[in-house]
């Protein structure tokens, strides 16, 4: 299934995405739910019988108002998750930003996954992303995946914990490079540096749009890997291109740790980390150490940035300035 959530009255709404058209999911049958978050927290019951609606839906034995996708206001497919983690998964974004500072590849990276808590309450979908005057000191974005968690869980092993995911999604982990690097000297963080934007979208599609595209884990690792190409635009140029494959440490790995002695919750986003190529800041930092005189490139105000993940459909936001000259970096000691 492919779920959206988008605006409709006012309020939010849950609908099957078929064919360019959206679904409701409520309006299709009384027993579902009008928000994905209801949808979650009963996910193994409701989405069973999501999948028996859908499928009457596309052959054509139930009839339901529909309306065309690009009429609407699409928002996060969850816009309020109960928590958002990023992963650190891509061995070859870590390497190459390590390598680019001049420092060796850091060995605990394959002894385990880890992850860090960004604000779930700046979560958003396609759309304009509006930025204060010191994100644009080194604006970027960075191209992810991410995993919508559907079930309660505790101290889950990593060969059970991709029964504890209900979809996957693209994940844009915007970041103001000044901020994170200017805090992160004091050994916390990041923060500041990227709790105004994560977006998320277009849509969740359940695992099984994905069998297709499923590959073995890397040597050595547990859980489900898939080939699926990664893409990010801006302006229209592409540049940045990775697999989603090519994640060292899988979702089920990453689960695994976010769950030891602590709960996922139904609701909750994981994230990938940054393929490799997936942001400015590796770029800038590689093509700097081919040629000191190659060109810094940072996100400004009116850019649109269009992230693809085969499979997953393409997420696309527009740079907005807010019109103030209010700035945390004016105010240092």
């Amino acid at each position: 299934m492919k779920l959206v959530t988008y605006k409709h009255n006012n309020w939010e709404q849950v609908a099957f995405y078929i064919n360019g058209d959206l679904y409701n999911m409520d309006e299709a049958d009384a027993r579902l739910p009008k928000t994905m978050m209801s949808l979650l927290e009963d996910w193994e019951r409701l989405s069973a019988i999501a999948r028996e609606v859908e499928a009457n839906i596309k052959n054509g034995s139930l009839k339901v108002n529909s309306r065309e996708f690009n009429s609407v206001e699409v928002l996060a497919p969850l816009p309020r998750p109960t928590s958002c983690r990023d992963g650190y998964a891509f061995r070859q974004h870590v390497a190459a930003a390590r390598r680019n500072r001049k420092v060796d590849m850091i060995p605990e990276f394959d002894q385990y996954p880890i992850f860090y808590f960004t604000n779930h309450n700046a979560i958003q979908g396609p759309g304009n992303i509006d930025c204060m005057p010191d994100h644009f000191e080194k604006l970027d974005f960075e191209l992810e995946a991410a995993v919508i968690i559907g079930k309660k869980g505790r101290n889950i092993r990593a060969a059970e914990a991709d029964s504890y995911i209900a979809g996957y999604c693209i994940m844009n982990d915007m970041s103001a490079r000044r901020l994170q690097m200017e805090e992160m000297l004091l050994n916390l963080g990041p923060a500041k540096g990227k709790d105004f934007s994560t977006v998320i979208g277009p849509w969740m599609i359940t695992p099984d749009e994905l069998d297709a595209f499923r590959i073995p884990a890397k040597d050595n690792h547990t859980g489900a890997s898939f080939n699926l190409k990664m893409t990010c635009k801006v302006n229209g140029v592409q540049v940045s291109e990775g697999n989603m494959g090519d994640m060292d440490w899988t979702f089920a790995e990453i689960v695994e740790r976010c769950a030891y002695g602590a709960d996922i919750l139904p609701g909750d986003v994981i994230g990938s980390g940054t393929v490799g190529t997936g942001c400015f800041l590796e770029l800038n930092g590689t093509g700097k150490l081919n040629d000191p005189n190659y060109p810094e490139q940072w996100l400004q105000p009116g850019d649109v940035v269009e992230m693809e993940i085969e499979g997953m459909g393409r997420l696309t936001n527009t740079i907005r300035k807010v019109d103030t000259d209010f700035s945390l970096l004016a105010l240092k000691k």
